[in-house]
């Protein structure tokens, strides 16, 4: 496994694109201008909401949709115009995309077959992608007699079995329920980890973007917002787009009084200042929105030691079973969410208290504004 890990870590690249547009009515960009380089090895993430050019960018890649501009290069050399057959890219969709009329060992066999190997390359190798996904036994079943589990798990097996350099997955895991689901995240990951195989994923569900990969590309309006590793993407977002659209987010709107390298401050509409790292900002007096995740907040006497404190009211409580949803009314804004674990939660604290509460500096990021209608 460390050897997988290396090839990723030494950043050799595998795919690029370089200046890649894709308009369909030759007036407005789904894609805008994409620059992206794939690691060997890695397992990318195209992570956004629909329409923000993700799905558009792996069709591209996969050559079922031509760039309108750009070029895309794999292991060195242009595909622009390589049809996607002789690209050497399995694929897996979240319809599966089975022959209904094959068993699972002629699924397999497949994307040999009409790779002209041997029967006997043929048998080995369908017997080893199935030992892989642990569907040995149903070599001989249809699709049909299949759980909506062991269906993906074929097509993924079919994916690999011609042991491409690149696999591409667009929203596997779509169908399943949520247990199932977690339980192929997992399956996916170990296989990536054993196989060194370059992976590149498009889903629009943030969990599994943050679960899965080793760095993810944050997708809106046809651009990269942002590409980093699950961590720094949750912890450090690069603008109001990202730190929304991954994880809990609470924003509050301010106008930035004053900067000093990394920090600034930062009045909020009834007149509090809150002290925060100035990570996305404009000039003194223009508006900015700071965002602080909910479990970075603190109440009671833990925020004693923060240097922004404020009270807030106590408005509801929200029962995850592991944790709980405080939410509060704080500077003005109702929908203030706190998340506590259940071992930390004061068990006396009810409905219409008011508490102390705060946050770190390095916890709260002056970001752009956001319109409220958003």
């Amino acid at each position: 496994m460390s050897e997988v890990n290396s090839n990723a870590a030494t950043g050799e690249t595998l795919v690029s694109f370089r200046g890649v547009q894709k308009s369909y009515d030759g007036e407005s960009l789904i894609v805008k201008d994409l620059n992206l380089d794939i690691r060997k090895g890695e397992f990318l993430t195209l992570l956004g909401p629909s329409g923000s050019g993700k799905t558009t960018s792996l069709m591209m890649l996969a050559g079922f949709e031509t760039p309108t501009a750009g070029e895309i290069k794999l292991d060195g050399r242009s595909i622009n115009n390589v049809p996607p057959h002789k690209r050497d890219i399995g694929m897996v969709f979240q319809n599966y995309a089975l022959f209904p009329h094959m068993t699972v060992a002629e699924n397999l066999a497949f994307p040999l077959t009409v790779r002209n190997l041997s029967k006997t390359d043929v048998s080995e190798r369908v017997k080893r992608v199935l030992n892989m996904v642990q569907l040995d036994a149903f070599a001989q079943r249809y699709p049909g007699q299949l759980s909506g589990g062991q269906q993906q798990r074929v097509a993924l097996a079919r994916a690999l079995v011609f042991e491409p350099q690149l696999v591409l997955m667009d929203e596997p895991l779509g169908a399943l329920d949520k247990q199932l689901r977690e339980h192929m995240q997992m399956e996916i990951k170990h296989l990536h980890q054993r196989l060194g195989v370059t992976v590149v994923y498009v889903t629009h569900d943030q969990g599994e973007a943050l679960t899965m990969s080793d760095r993810v590309a944050v997708f809106h309006q046809g651009e990269i917002q942002q590409i980093a590793d699950p961590r720094t993407l949750y912890e450090e977002p690069k603008n109001t787009f990202v730190a929304n659209f991954i994880g809990e987010n609470n924003r509050i709107n301010g106008r930035l009084l004053s900067r000093d390298g990394d920090r600034c401050l930062v009045a909020l509409a009834r007149g509090e200042k809150v002290e925060a790292l100035a990570v996305n900002v404009g000039e003194a007096g223009e508006p900015v929105t700071l965002s602080v995740r909910p479990e970075r907040v603190r109440l009671n006497g833990q925020s004693e030691s923060c240097v922004n404190r404020f009270s807030g009211r106590v408005a509801e409580f929200i029962y995850l079973g592991d944790h709980v949803r405080v939410r509060l009314e704080v500077c003005g804004k109702a929908d203030f969410f706190v998340k506590q674990p259940i071992a930390e939660l004061d068990p006396a604290l009810a409905v219409g208290d008011v508490v102390p509460l705060g946050w770190e500096v390095e916890h709260a990021r002056a970001l752009d504004p956001i319109l409220e209608a958003h």
